[in-house]
């Protein structure tokens, strides 16, 4: 018989959003009390890769910006419902940011430039060929597709088109991916395509995703009674093997200064976030380049090696974390004390800051994107001082203006390449006397795009296991994009009520493929 629900309790290694999820629907869906719940995070935060912190006179940091929709994101929607916000008292997270995209609408003027000019988005650029290359990609099945990469599926001329600059950047796609990842988020944003040039059906949360998200789903957790150890780090997890499969019966942890374990009860669960695509990030300064620690770098995804030694059902880390110069780009964020940046860009897109989104830069050889996000962008933020963030799909590459490779610009050097590059010449000196920007390398950001194949990554709930799941970026869901929230709350809505037996559907997965008024817009963009 199994323990009655008030005598369980679970162990959830990784402070991100899957496991934050987790929390709020073992307390919500399972039953369990908050005290029952026992988070785990290396760091000295919680939020993983949803960051964000800072102030106007240290600068502030974002690794990376998150986009939403209604239609795809059930599972998020989901979540957020029922999760109270800290800014409007009597409103869920989910009506915060639903009141803000009716406020604050997305419709780019400016979604790509070249020599300092509008490029003409009117027409995606490609080829009958392409089109054909496109539609086979949909219709053709993700098993025989393998571990081929996109550019084996592409003619070279499709990675000119201004499809692929817009598709790339948006989702940071590179020719040397997945193609099987690719064609997923082919189905999964197919309803997309035809408000693709403008980014009209991307929605965005009031602040950065720290302050918008994490911290009320934390100050909520914590109000339930969950405990949460940050600044200790899950090292191993001891199985027993028996006639129902296997189980994990001890979780070994530090906190740096000690060796620890945890011996699970019956009817105890681990959820495991196995890798973190901001794992050994580093950050630089306005007078430095960030520097990759090595260390860092062959410590990511330990414990996820730690385990699938000795367990072929657990996935192949190294498929994902094997390869940094195939997985990294950099980032940056900038804090300005002077007007005149968000001016002139606001004049040159035609958006005011928040309703354009990524302008991308299909010249610059490190293929360069920005977004003026609506200010205040931080909670702390106050007025007069104005937050934007942008990156680099090729940080090996030499700038066109700075002549050394994005990896080793301070950040100073990129904002200088960027504003060059966006003929704001006569204003360089003006603009970079109070500005701070502040660069981020990321061996791993795009670790989850790797070519792999049918068991590299582990099912949430690997066959012959009693009491553990895996969640987050780097399980597998059939079907779903991974590089999304959405991804990693459908992993822990998933986890809940498989573990737990919850009668009640994870949210349905929207495929709009299946619906002829969506397939027939897209193609008819794509005649364009």
């Amino acid at each position: 018989v199994a323990p009655a629900v008030e005598e369980r309790n679970a162990y959830l290694v990784g402070g991100g959003i899957a496991s934050l999820a987790s929390a709020a629907y073992l307390i919500r869906d399972a039953g369990l009390a908050g005290r029952q719940i026992h988070v785990f995070e290396e760091l000295d935060a919680l939020g993983g890769s949803l960051d964000g912190e800072g102030t106007p006179q240290s600068g502030y940091v974002i690794r990376g910006g998150r986009m939403f929709t209604d239609e795809a994101y059930t599972c998020t929607n989901d979540l957020l419902s029922f999760i109270p916000s800290l800014q409007n008292p009597g409103e869920s997270v989910r009506d915060e940011m639903r009141a803000f995209n009716a406020r604050v609408r997305s419709h780019s003027r400016s979604r790509l430039v070249r020599a300092g000019e509008k490029v003409d988005v009117s027409t995606f650029g490609l080829s009958n060929q392409d089109r054909l290359d496109l539609l086979q990609l949909m219709t053709q099945s993700e098993e025989s597709l393998g571990t081929k990469r996109i550019e084996d599926h592409f003619q070279p001329s499709f990675f000119t088109t201004n499809f692929w600059y817009m598709w790339a950047t948006t989702f940071a796609f590179q020719p040397w991916h997945s193609v099987a990842e690719c064609r997923r988020y082919v189905l999964r944003f197919i309803q997309e395509v035809p408000r693709f040039a403008t980014l009209g059906g991307v929605k965005r949360t009031p602040y950065n995703q720290y302050d918008a998200i994490v911290l009320p789903l934390t100050t909520w957790l914590k109000q339930q009674g969950v405990q949460f150890r940050v600044n200790c780090q899950a090292t191993g997890l001891d199985f027993q093997r028996g006639a129902s499969g296997k189980r994990v019966e001890r979780l070994r942890f530090s906190d740096g200064d000690s060796e620890s374990t945890a011996a699970l009860a019956e009817g105890d669960v681990v959820f495991v976030t196995n890798g973190s695509m901001t794992a050994a990030s580093s950050l630089g300064s306005m007078t430095s380049p960030p520097r990759v620690d090595p260390k860092e770098v062959n410590r990511s995804s330990r414990l996820w090696k730690s385990i699938a030694a000795g367990n072929s059902d657990f996935g192949k880390p190294e498929v994902f974390f094997g390869n940094v110069d195939e997985s990294k780009w950099l980032s940056f964020t900038a804090t300005l004390h002077d007007p005149t940046f968000f001016a002139l860009m606001e004049a040159f897109t035609g958006n005011v800051a928040g309703t354009g989104g990524l302008v991308t830069l299909i010249d610059s050889n490190w293929l360069m994107s920005v977004v003026l996000p609506h200010q205040p962008h931080f909670l702390n933020q106050p007025a007069g001082v104005n937050v934007f963030w942008g990156y680099g799909l090729f940080p090996e590459a030499q700038g066109n203006y700075v002549d050394k490779p994005m990896s080793e610009c301070t950040g100073a050097e990129i904002l200088v390449e960027l504003w060059r590059h966006l003929r704001f010449d006569d204003h360089l000196p003006r603009m970079l006397e109070s500005a701070n920007c502040i660069p981020c390398m990321m061996p791993f950001i795009t670790s989850q795009f790797m070519p792999r194949a049918r068991g590299d990554r582990p099912l949430v709930r690997p066959t012959g296991t009693t009491n553990l799941a895996f969640i987050g970026q780097y399980c597998e869901i059939p079907d779903d994009v991974v590089f999304t929230v959405e991804y990693s709350v459908r992993s822990a809505q998933t986890a809940v009520y498989s573990l737990f037996g919850v009668d009640k559907r994870v949210s349905p997965l929207y495929k709009g493929q299946h619906d002829v008024g969506v397939l027939l817009n897209a193609m008819k963009t794509m005649l364009q």
